[in-house]
């Protein structure tokens, strides 16, 4: 029996155990409740915390008493038509803006690092090895937790003896379990080795001061410079993150939280051309909804793209002067009634591979076809194979400024097309005259 429990418990995410058991405790303790409940005291629950707790939250809170209910062989009363409408009213009269972490910009990431760095080498100089230590390990951690996108918990399961380090390639991380990994069958994660701010010449470099061989990689350290046995506990990220920007002079490190190492590379990422497919491949993500959620928008407010569509459109034509008091007319034709020259135009192959994010997904063609729209409505396109992978536009901008922000607007339509019909896109535009690739 022992092995039975202790299977069993395995099974289970001790985040998730611990999560439950709160919500049981609130049920039952604070709001006085009674298990097996009916769906009448379940709505009466919500109701009672609709203005206090977000919808999230209740949501966890059901999920809860859902999964004590089928463990227990009781009907599930959160399954119920009358709980879930409870709860869409909720939604509907409580709305609320999703809190989420602020995204840690690169440079502030390379002005923590620069503070880090100039207080291992004072530390050094004058022989303080558990500030040198302390600081060592938190330049490792943040690196390893920005460039990787780890979660807290993650950060604080890595161990010594599952990873492994090509020395000027990159390293190799094995974590058996993960919030992602449902089958529990381990996930392995790699990381480069970057030229600067590099995550693994940082991690070496804690490895080799704390002479640490096998068991958690980041571990707490007292004020004697003690290194401790435990692994550092999920809670304890934030505050030290934290109290690291607060001392690398980074403005409003309360609005930071474990998640702005993650939020912060999967921005990064994002202006930096990565597709949304590499980037849940490259982090771990499983739904593409929570890849979005860590996405923040190049051009938030359509700045850009709206700017770009002005500069696009001809002003209305002046009123010509009349004969009689201008004199003879000029039949010099104006540059707008001109026509394109051919090298006012570029010639441009579009490759467009779109997937769905499920099988349950039926967006696809519907995708495609709002980006076809599109791009007649702006531009000369053909489709080049019967299997519309493939097409050629005709820009009418020669390569220039005007040309960069047209393509810019163009891929951010179609990741926003894909988006709204629940898809994910790779387009690649090439120009095979001047050999130049948008991603």
């Amino acid at each position: 029996m022992p092995d039975i429990e202790r299977y069993l418990e395995a099974a289970t995410r001790d985040n998730t155990r611990r999560s439950y058991q709160s919500a049981i405790r609130h049920f039952e303790v604070e709001w006085g409740g009674f298990l097996p409940a009916s769906a009448d005291a379940i709505a009466q629950y919500l109701a009672d915390h609709a203005p206090s707790l977000s919808v999230n939250t209740l949501r966890a809170r059901l999920a809860a008493l859902a999964q004590w209910h089928q463990t227990q062989g009781f009907p599930d009363p959160t399954k119920t038509p009358h709980v879930r409408k409870m709860l869409k009213g909720i939604a509907a009269l409580h709305p609320a803006t999703e809190k989420r972490a602020k995204p840690l910009q690169i440079a502030q990431l390379e002005q923590l690092v620069a503070w880090l760095d100039e207080q291992i080498g004072h530390a050094i100089r004058s022989g303080d090895m558990r500030i040198s230590a302390t600081h060592t390990r938190s330049k490792a951690l943040v690196l390893l937790g920005f460039w990787r996108g780890f979660r807290s918990d993650e950060l604080g399961r890595l161990q010594v003896e599952h990873i492994t380090v090509e020395a000027g390639r990159g390293m190799t991380m094995f974590l058996p379990r993960t919030k992602s990994d449902r089958a529990q069958t381990g996930t392995t994660f790699k990381a480069p080795a970057l030229s600067r701010l590099c995550p693994v010449t940082a991690y070496e470099a804690w490895i080799a001061s704390s002479g640490l061989t096998a068991g958690p990689v980041f571990r707490s350290i007292d004020r004697w410079g003690n290194i401790s046995d435990d692994g550092l506990h999920a809670g304890s990220f934030v505050p030290l993150l934290r109290e690291l920007f607060r001392a690398a002079g980074i403005p409003a490190p309360d609005s930071y939280s474990s998640h702005s190492l993650r939020r912060g590379f999967a921005s990064w990422a994002n202006s930096n051309s990565w597709d949304i497919k590499m980037l849940m491949e490259y982090v771990g993500w499983k739904d593409v909804r929570s890849a979005m959620r860590y996405i923040d928008a190049a051009d938030p407010f359509a700045q850009h793209r709206i700017e770009s569509a002005l500069m696009a459109t001809p002003a209305l034509a002046q009123p010509q002067p009349s004969p009689s008091l201008a004199g003879p007319r000029d039949t010099t034709p104006s540059v707008e009634q001109t026509s394109l020259s051919p090298k006012d135009e570029t010639h441009l192959n579009l490759h467009l591979a779109i997937e769905r994010n499920s099988k349950f997904i039926r967006g696809m063609s519907k995708a495609r076809r709002w980006i076809e729209q599109f791009c007649q409505s702006q531009y000369q396109i053909r489709s080049v194979n019967g299997r519309h992978a493939r097409y050629e536009i005709v820009m009418p901008f020669a390569h220039g400024p005007e040309l960069e922000d047209a393509i810019e607007a163009l891929l951010s339509e179609i990741h926003a097309a894909v988006k709204l019909c629940d898809c994910m896109a790779e387009a690649v535009l090439h120009d095979p005259i001047a050999e130049r690739y948008w991603r």
